[in-house]
C-alpha cells in the first residue's frame, strides 16, 4: 500500500478491464517516472476522447459526429450489414478487407450470468434499420463464446421470419493451428464448415 495520490492512481488503474494490481502499478511508476509533458498529453487526450467521442447513431460504432465513416461513406453497400458486438470488432472486420457493408454494433452480447437481457442491446435499433426492405442479408458476426451463440441464435430467430438472407461466420481452426490443440467444439464447427477443394 501506497499513500495518497499514488494510491488513488494504482487503484484507478486497476479498474480497466484487463489491467490486474500489479500492471496498474507499474503503470503508476511508469506515469511518476515520465516527463511532465507525456502525462499531460496523456490526460488531455483521455478528456478529449470522453467529450468528443460519442456513438455513431445509425449504426451504434465510435465517431466524432452524428454518424461513422463508415455509415456516410456511399461507396459501402446499404444492402448487408454485418452486425457484431463491440465496436473494436468493427475495426478487426475493417483489417480484412473482405466486407464492403454496413455495421450494426450491439453493444455486448446476451448473457444472463452478467444480467444483459435482449432489451439491454442495440436489437430493436437493428430491428428499425431492416423495416425499409433496403438490406437483404445480415451477417451474424458475434464471438463464438457461449454469450455470442445465444445472441446469434435469438438475432436469427426473429430475423428470419422477415425473409432476409441470414449468415453466420465460419468458424474452426486457425491458420497455423495444429489439430492436437483444438477442442472438440472447434474442430466440430471445422468438420461442418468444410468445403470441396478444386
Amino acid at each position: 500500500m501506497y499513500e495518497g495520490a499514488v494510491q488513488d492512481l494504482i487503484d484507478e488503474l486497476g479498474r480497466l478491464p484487463g489491467v490486474g494490481p500489479k500492471s496498474a502499478q507499474r503503470i503508476a511508476f511508469h506515469l511518476l517516472a515520465a516527463e511532465s509533458v507525456d502525462v499531460e498529453r496523456l490526460a488531455s487526450t483521455l478528456v478529449r476522447v470522453k467529450n468528443e467521442v460519442r456513438f455513431c447513431t445509425i449504426c451504434g460504432n465510435v465517431a466524432e459526429a452524428d454518424q461513422c465513416r463508415i455509415c456516410t461513406d456511399t461507396r459501402r453497400d446499404p444492402s448487408v450489414i454485418c452486425v457484431v458486438e463491440e465496436p473494436k470488432d468493427v475495426v478487426a472486420v475493417e483489417r480484412t478487407r473482405e466486407f464492403r457493408g454496413r455495421y450494426h454494433v450491439l453493444g455486448g452480447a446476451i448473457s444472463p450470468i452478467d444480467g444483459v437481457g435482449p432489451d439491454d442491446l442495440r436489437i430493436r435499433e437493428l430491428l428499425t434499420r431492416l423495416r425499409d426492405g433496403v438490406v437483404t442479408e445480415l451477417i451474424l458476426a458475434t464471438d463464438p463464446n457461449l454469450e455470442g451463440e445465444a445472441t446469434a441464435t435469438y438475432l436469427a430467430r426473429m430475423i428470419n421470419p422477415m425473409g432476409l438472407t441470414v449468415t453466420r461466420l465460419a468458424s474452426g481452426l486457425p491458420v497455423g493451428g495444429d489439430l492436437e490443440y483444438a477442442d472438440e467444439v472447434t474442430l466440430g464447427r471445422a468438420f461442418s464448415g468444410r468445403r470441396r477443394v478444386d
